[in-house]
């Protein structure tokens, strides 16, 4: 029997000999009468009946046992022992009546519902069925996430909520938004107004910016939330901060504000910690930033600063690191500011393997966590091959193949394994203009790292991927987004996917 076409491989899925669950005119989702859990109902009647193309019922009642044509999500009590560890756990019980999804935590039925919708067959009659199965499923890491570059070149919150379907699609928990750059800054933060107003209509190449307003910011986070997804802003210090040099000169030595830049050179522009007006800007910004964010990080960039000093260097990213503890707030940055004096639980974002391992390997002894973004794997805006038209080439190129054949523990040399904290791919908007362009990267290799990041590596196995990842392509095309038909997956005839990204 063939195996569904589940992304990422759940750890225990066996399929049943019973006739399948009919997904019909009386299928029915069931829950409690809970905020939370009539918010799962009426998720899963949504994704269901789009896929379906019909309306699905929600009745909330504490118990449907007898009921037929019942898909019931419910947590589990305290003294059930079926689900594996964790918070995202869940198992799926289908049968030919009566669907069962439990789960310890409204994030683990979130989960479930991704591969129940995966689950979904459609015969040659139209009719949409799921097999009968068994499912238990935890993920190997808390931390699965995508970092989008909104900076180079703006994303609409609309754009970015397609990316969050996406996401969730594939068990992703965390968008990391690069929202501030060189190129433009894309937050309004009420303390420092004229970021907004004079740096967010840059992007590179000349190309229109944007920005998003605290209404939007929060539309975006709610929507992610809904889903099963935080969102962790990133205000990158103390480089690439042309935008906020442009925007107040008292930012520069000499006082006079920095012309736009809208280039891709890096490693040029700076903070100074010498300057009185530097420490209340990061205090500031980094408490506004800190007071729209629900979730428990934000992320303080830290790369590339190229013409600084290490102890001056050390200055700013303490400053930023306790502008964002001050905020309640757990400190994220980039894989450099590991050369700096960091708290225990300070979470340190590995990217570029060409240089020394030796300082991040002493950060996670001391207490950091490590989150594995390395480029040569995960960086979904490398180009697929030389004849790929987007993207970059300086990470070298990464196929499908390279996005899931890696493991991030073993990756960093004397790395202690326990102080990776999950994996996050990352997409650069250098060459990225819209959001054809940023699936057709995105799509099929987030599907690949997703995969890295929730299933054990003796669950893993790039045959078995290239086969089920290959069932996802009419799904992309339902959608209506354009993605790269690589040539390493045979995909089915009639899809839509593009050769050439």
């Amino acid at each position: 029997m063939t195996q569904p076409g589940v992304v990422p491989r759940p750890v225990h899925l066996e399929l049943g000999t019973e006739a399948p669950f009919v997904v019909g005119e009386s299928a029915t989702v069931v829950v409690d009468p809970r905020p939370d859990l009539i918010a799962h109902g009426v998720l899963a009647a949504d994704l269901l009946g789009r896929v379906t193309d019909q309306a699905i019922e929600v009745r909330y009642t504490d118990d449907a046992r007898g009921a037929r044509d019942v898909i019931r999500l419910r947590l589990a009590a305290p003294d059930e022992t079926d689900l594996l560890p964790g918070d995202e756990a869940y198992t799926i019980v289908a049968a030919p009546s009566r669907i069962e999804a439990v789960a310890r935590t409204s994030a683990g039925l979130t989960r479930a519902l991704v591969t129940l919708r995966q689950l979904l067959e459609q015969g040659s009659d139209g009719v949409w069925r799921v097999p009968t199965v068994v499912v238990r499923d935890a993920p190997r890491f808390t931390w699965r996430g995508l970092s989008v570059d909104v900076a180079r070149h703006f994303l609409s919150v609309d754009d970015l909520k397609v990316v969050v379907g996406l996401m969730a699609h594939y068990k992703l928990n965390v968008l990391h938004l690069h929202l501030t750059d060189d190129q433009g800054w894309r937050l309004h933060v009420p303390s420092r107004p004229h970021l907004a107003r004079k740096s967010s209509g840059t992007a590179v190449g000349g190309d229109r910016g944007g920005c998003y307003t605290p209404t939007d910011f929060a539309d975006l986070v709610q929507y992610a939330d809904a889903r099963g997804i935080t969102v962790v802003p990133e205000i990158d210090v103390p480089g690439h901060v042309n935008a906020a040099t442009h925007a107040y000169g008292e930012l520069t030595p000499d006082g006079v504000p920095t012309d736009e830049y809208t280039g891709i050179e890096v490693g040029f522009s700076r903070l100074y910690a010498d300057l009185p007006a530097t420490g209340e800007f990061l205090r500031a910004v980094f408490a506004d930033v800190a007071a729209m964010t629900p979730g428990p990080y934000v992320h303080i960039g830290g790369d590339e600063v190229l013409t600084m000093e290490p102890d001056e260097y050390a200055t700013l990213v303490g400053e930023a690191a306790a502008a964002v503890r001050a905020a309640g707030k757990k400190v994220v940055g980039w894989q450099e500011i590991a050369s700096a004096p960091l708290e225990p639980g300070t979470v340190v974002q590995y990217w570029d393997t060409r240089v020394d391992p030796e300082p991040f390997v002493a950060a996670a002894r001391a207490g950091a966590s490590i989150l594995m973004s390395p480029a040569s794997k995960v960086y979904l805006d490398m180009k697929y091959d030389e004849r790929t038209a987007l993207g970059l080439e300086w990470a070298g190129h990464v196929e499908v193949r390279d996005a899931y054949e890696w493991e991030p523990t073993t990756l960093v040399e004397g790395l202690p394994a326990e102080s990776v904290v999950g994996v996050e791919a990352a997409v650069w908007t250098e060459t990225i203009r819209d959001l054809d362009g940023l699936t057709t990267m995105l799509l099929p290799r987030l599907a690949a790292v997703a995969e890295v990041a929730w299933t054990a590596p003796e669950r893993r196995d790039w045959e078995d991927f290239r086969t089920r990842v290959a069932e996802h392509g009419p799904f992309w095309d339902r959608l209506g987004v354009r993605w790269y038909a690589s040539g390493q997956v045979a995909w089915p005839s009639r899809t839509r996917g593009t050769r050439t990204a």
